[in-house]
Order: structure tokens, then sequence, then C-alpha cells
């Protein structure tokens, strides 16, 4: 019995910091939204429409929708190359991450 309680309460927890993370990223994409437009949209890797439907939430309409129990960010690196410049696995990390930021522009280019 405590091994299911146990579990139980690790699921909760891990709802819980769910929740608050989605909280969290969604009040600051607002907020870099609000501030700036088109850098948020390139930071954030969303569109022009999404960024104008979570500027105008309401603080209700964020609690609500961070509620949920499926987390809102992602990774958006998902090529192992991306990974390797970010990493530094080369000798000058500098240029590495310099090239990582130019293949994830990319990225925002083939979606926007």
């Amino acid at each position: 019995m405590t091994a299911v309680t146990s579990t139980e309460t690790t699921k909760s927890k891990l709802l819980e910091e769910i929740r608050e993370t989605n909280l969290a990223y969604l009040m600051l994409a607002q907020h870099m939204i609000r501030e700036d437009r088109a850098e948020s949209l390139y930071r954030l890797g969303i569109s022009g429409e999404l960024a104008d439907l979570i500027a105008s939430l309401t603080p209700g309409q964020l609690l609500k929708i961070a509620a949920g129990n499926l987390l809102m960010c992602r990774l958006r690196f998902d090529e192992q190359i991306v990974w390797d410049l970010l990493t530094g696995h080369s000798r000058d990390r500098s240029a590495g991450a310099v090239h990582a930021r130019i293949l994830m522009a990319g990225k925002l280019a083939e979606v926007v």
C-alpha cells in the first residue's frame, strides 16, 4: 500500500510541477510578446497568430490553460547536429553556438 501511495504522491508532484512550468512559460511568453513581438517570435519559435493569441490572454485564461497535465513548452532542438554544437563538442564553443543559432533560425523561417 505504501508503494502505491508513494507513486501517487510522486505523480501528483510531477503534475503540479508541469502546471507551474506551464504558467511560468505562458507568463514569460506573454511578457516577451508584449515587449518585443518580432524577437519573441524568433525566441519562442511561434507564429504571429499564436503570439497574438497569447498576448491577448487574461490572467484567468493563463491559469486555466496552464492547469493541464501536458507540458506546453518543448525542446526545439530535435537534431543531433544542433545538440552537438550547443554542448560544445568542438574546440570553439562560441562558433558552435553561432552555428546552432543559424540552424534554428532556418527552422523558424520554415515555420513562418
